[in-house]
């Protein structure tokens, strides 16, 4: 009998902006974000296929989206999974604002600011 696999965790990387999820210590998939005055924008998420179908991009998303209500800023989905989990999941719609043109601008100056 196999010992049980440890729970994966979600760990936010200020340094990287994004929440990582560990299995095992492993890093096993992400969502990045950059923060624009009082909202989180979430552009990207990702889950390393050696790690596909359990459920660990909801985890992920779940924990990063309740981490910002705790931080007492709000959200907006610019990737499509999280936009995708935040129509499934209604407890966040208090929290979260539109995608909109000047947001997607300021995204893409703000990212191609990095490379």
């Amino acid at each position: 009998m196999h010992p049980p696999s440890p729970a994966p965790t979600v760990e936010r990387a200020d340094d990287r902006h994004r929440y990582e999820i560990l299995v095992a210590c492993r890093l096993a998939g992400l969502t990045a974000y950059r923060d624009h005055a009082e909202q989180r924008v979430f552009y990207h998420t990702e889950v390393d296929d050696a790690f596909a179908g359990q459920g660990l991009a909801a985890r992920l998303v779940e924990e990063a989206l309740t981490d910002v209500r705790r931080s007492g800023i709000r959200i907006v989905p610019v990737c499509p999974y999280v936009a995708k989990y935040l129509e499934r999941h209604e407890e966040f719609a208090d929290i979260t604002d539109p995608v909109t043109p000047e947001i997607l601008h300021w995204l893409k100056t703000e990212l191609r600011t990095l490379t």
